[in-house]
């Protein structure tokens, strides 16, 4: 019986022996190496999503934990965006509504900080450390999907999603501090000089 769109994947068996060789099928059913530019980005972002994972696995306020479930939930439609070549029609793809989606996280989120007078550094409180490791690997996940797109047809607007997480990221884990009164690390240059 066909699945819905919106209906979860299905899946009956965990391992299939198919990735022996060190191939690996992309979204359309073609086969590609392991090593392929899109296959490391999407692996970039899973990675980045189990990041995401940890963080909500541990204390986060409620205004973050929402947030974050949503943005896992789009970090599997951008994986399965970058599976399937461009050519291919009427396959999911990220939007420009979910990038919007991420500016105004960003906006209403980061009203009510501090203005910074210094960057920050990695740190505060625990949720944030692990929303600063989320947000490098965020960063890491776009120059992959760069890569990728240097090699194949990317949707840009994959590329402008991971830019702006990557800018909520960092937000976020200015919130998470201000939510749990921490004071931000933030950078005193030469200081150990």
């Amino acid at each position: 019986m066909p699945r819905e769109r919106d209906e979860p994947v299905r899946l009956t068996r965990i391992y299939t022996r198919g990735g022996d060789a060190g191939e690996t099928s992309l979204g359309d059913g073609s086969r590609v190496s392991k090593l392929d530019e899109r296959i490391a980005a999407s692996g970039t972002v899973d990675e980045l999503n189990s990041a995401l994972g940890a963080v909500l696995a541990g204390e986060c306020p409620a205004a973050i934990r929402n947030v974050l479930l949503r943005v896992q939930n789009e970090l599997f439609d951008l994986g399965a965006d970058l599976s399937v070549p461009l050519e291919a029609t009427d396959r999911l793809r990220v939007n420009e509504g979910q990038v919007g989606a991420l500016e105004h996280d960003c906006d209403r989120l980061n009203e009510d900080l501090p203005e910074l007078m210094s960057f920050v550094l990695p740190g505060g409180g625990e949720a944030a450390a692990r929303l600063h490791v989320a947000r490098a690997l965020c960063r890491r996940a776009e120059r992959d999907t760069l890569v990728a797109a240097n090699v194949h047809e990317i949707n840009p607007v994959a590329i402008r999603y991971l830019n702006r997480l990557s800018d909520l990221l960092f937000i976020l884990a200015r919130a998470a501090n201000a939510f749990e009164g921490r004071e931000e690390p933030l950078w005193k240059p030469g200081s150990s000089h």
